[in-house]
């Protein structure tokens, strides 16, 4: 069964490297041609090529599962029109003692996957951010047409909302706006800086022009009546240092997708946002993602299985990946929907992130078992 099993990992992480790098080929292309507008005196053809070469491990974090469903159903789909799934089945090995080699095979697969989640692909997508940040002057996503917002609790008790036009590189801030309120969410002071940088626990804003605002600009707007004095005073400084809880690395938290970060920045930005009450759903469901990403894997072999053990004797290893393609793309349709409709439902993380991994495993393993006994129902029913 060792020989077996070292030739059936052969066969299926060969299968799965081929249509991985053809997968990665196909969707880097796309890439530069979606990029291609953007060549010119900024962006280079070299700029471009890195770009997109950034982009691979964090394209392999997608791809990966079903890359690994396709590349096992052309394995064990050859290997069954070869015969040699059926030399298998004669010398004694069941259907789920196969399943569990196939497992075993997977295990690797799983590490690297954890690898992969948590040390190529954050890493990639912050150089990828940051990259995108001096070429472009732009990131991914995450930000609104007034730039990015931030909301933390100022030392003295009160609040304080920071919103940032442009983030760049080290921390680096250009274009803010802070305002700042008393404990009872007044307006006291507004702020507006050319740039600015955060470091040790502390943003460091210059060329600011603050507006404070009177404690009783309400009272003397209510009674409609022109005041005595200004309402508000407005001063210039050179620089101005405040406390903050936002680090160079909670600003780029803001711009990557949940998904894209690793545990320990996940779980540091969900502390941050806990902090400062603000909403963590999105946050916590694609922690529970995380953690369950690796283990999609050992789900993806499953669905394999089956569908490569059917009709064994008249091949058909098109219709077989066809059919793989299609169960892939359902899957993680179903999976995205699944995240959409439980932040709606405002189901528990657990539930959005791990239902649809469970829901297929089951399925696929149901499927193979009715595979594996389909003869004793037959005879079953001939005797009934």
């Amino acid at each position: 069964m060792r020989t077996a099993r070292r030739y059936l990992a052969l066969e299926i992480y060969r299968s799965g490297a081929v249509v991985l790098l053809a997968l990665l080929g196909l969707f880097s292309l796309f890439g530069l041609i979606e990029e291609l507008d953007n060549l010119g005196s900024r962006l280079s053809l070299i700029n471009l090529f890195t770009l997109e070469l950034l982009a691979v491990p964090t394209r392999l974090y997608d791809l990966l599962p079903i890359g690994l469903l396709i590349g096992a159903i052309l394995a064990l789909a050859g290997l069954a029109q070869r015969n040699e799934l059926v030399i298998l089945r004669v010398s004694g090995v069941s259907g789920l003692r196969l399943l569990a080699t196939l497992w075993l095979i997977t295990l690797p697969l799983v590490g690297g996957a954890f690898a992969l989640s948590e040390v190529l692909a954050p890493a990639a997508e912050l150089k990828g951010s940051e990259a995108s940040m001096i070429l472009l002057g732009r990131t991914g996503g995450a930000r609104m047409d007034s730039g990015y917002w931030f909301r933390e609790t100022a030392p003295d008790d009160g609040l304080r909302i920071i919103n940032i036009s442009h983030l760049l590189t080290g921390g680096n801030v250009s274009d803010i706006t802070l305002y700042e309120f008393d404990a009872d969410n007044t307006l006291l002071a507004l702020s507006h800086a050319a740039g600015g940088r955060f470091h040790a626990g502390e943003l460091t804003l210059r060329e600011v022009t603050r507006t404070e605002i009177d404690d009783h600009a309400l009272d003397a707007l209510a009674d409609a009546t022109p005041p005595e004095a200004p309402l508000t005073r407005q001063s210039t400084q050179a620089s101005r240092r405040l406390e903050t809880s936002l680090t160079p690395e909670r600003l780029i938290a803001r711009v990557l997708t949940p998904e894209r970060m690793s545990i320990a920045t996940l779980l540091d930005y969900i502390h941050y946002l806990d902090n400062n009450h603000l909403q963590t759903d999105r946050q916590r469901v694609a922690l529970w993602r995380k953690f369950a990403y690796p283990f999609t894997l050992l789900v993806m072999i499953t669905i394999a299985a089956p569908i490569s053990f059917m009709q064994t004797r008249r091949g058909g290893v098109g219709g077989k990946v066809f059919i793989g393609i299609l169960l892939g793309v359902a899957f993680f349709m179903v999976n995205q929907l699944a995240l959409n409709v439980g932040m709606l439902g405002k189901w528990a993380p657990w539930v959005t992130a791990l239902i649809p991994n469970i829901a297929a495993g089951l399925l696929a393993f149901a499927t193979l078992l009715i595979m594996e006994n389909r003869h004793n129902v037959k005879r079953l029913r001939q005797r009934a």
